[in-house]
């Protein structure tokens, strides 16, 4: 993240469109607000199109707009995003689902700046940063015929990726604090205290959500009151990985289904562990603060694959 803040410094600057990559929830319209808070289209509106939350029926239109007796319904003119933009930015969340045609239109857009709106016979220009999104592979989407070569050549010539939070662990501290401080201004109360084990399982956790998932997580900490919701998150995303379901123990006591989700916790939080620190065991012993003779045990017990061709020397320093 310190090479992303690096790269939107610089590119904040230019005038030049940029491509932000990566998985669903890992921040790009942050990134897009930044990029457009220090470029020198900053005092200028910032305007995003959401593609996939429109229909595609409607994204020409709420695009570029339309003049009035364009289309049935069109009473009055109306003017689209990119118009909106004037002076400022237009940022266009996932443009890999637009369809091939509009992508031909965004290309004349990028290229000099002009458009027409819907049902308009002269053309207008507009001068906007135009920054793009995706959570695709824009380039195998081009190979597939999905996706305009020469549009996919000209957004890209500034991509930043940003990697998904299961890759970034050590902002998950920092992350879950800035949450909690937002929540609990935003809701009037204030969360628990985080247990060690329970900031310990955050950190582990692979978080197919990226940032967006662990926001909600610590959204219902505050509002619940209590770190069950932690465990709770983790555990619903693991059944399948572990073969226990909450929702089936009707015949269990609360001591033994309390029994039986710690263990499903512990056994995601080692076995992401292993993975993490390449199956050497003392380094997770260490990581996780407990005996190796313990992790060794907890290993056995949760009968965790061992890695193939593991070497003696796989537990040295």
């Amino acid at each position: 993240m310190a090479r992303v803040r690096l790269m939107v410094q610089r590119v904040a600057a230019t005038t030049i469109p940029a491509l932000i990559h990566g998985e669903s929830g890992t921040g790009k319209e942050l990134i897009a607000r930044l990029l457009h808070a220090h470029s020198p289209w900053r005092s200028g509106p910032f305007v995003q199109v959401n593609c996939p939350a429109l229909p595609a029926s409607l994204v020409e239109s709420e695009l570029f707009g339309y003049e009035r007796g364009a289309f049935t319904g069109a009473a009055t003119p109306k003017p689209g995003r990119v118009e909106m933009a004037d002076g400022g930015t237009l940022f266009l969340d996932e443009i890999g689902d637009f369809a091939l045609d509009l992508q031909a239109k965004l290309l004349q857009l990028l290229q000099d700046g002009h458009f027409a709106r819907i049902g308009a016979h002269a053309e207008q220009h507009v001068r906007a940063r135009v920054v793009c999104a995706s959570n695709r592979d824009l380039a195998r989407d081009v190979e597939r015929g999905q996706f305009r070569r020469d549009l996919y050549y000209r957004i890209n010539a500034v991509v930043i990726e940003l990697p998904p939070l299961r890759e970034r662990a050590e902002d998950i501290p920092a992350l879950t604090q800035y949450f909690l401080r937002q929540y609990e201004a935003k809701f009037q109360r204030s969360a628990p205290p985080l247990s060690a084990a329970a900031q310990q399982a955050l950190r582990d956790y692979a978080w197919p959500g990226n940032i967006r998932q662990l926001q909600n997580v610590i959204k219902r900490l505050v509002i619940l009151g209590t770190e069950d919701v932690i465990a709770h998150e983790l555990a619903s995303r693991s059944d399948d990985e572990l073969g226990f379901d909450l929702d089936r123990a009707s015949d269990m006591s609360l001591k033994e289904i309390t029994r039986a989700a710690v263990d499903k916790l512990e056994k995601i939080v080692i076995a992401r562990s292993l993975r993490q620190n390449n199956w050497n065991r003392r380094r997770v012993s260490r990581s996780l603060k407990i005996s190796y003779r313990a992790l060794l045990y907890k290993i056995k017990k949760f009968e965790l694959p061992a890695k193939r061709g593991t070497a003696p020397a796989e537990d040295a320093d």
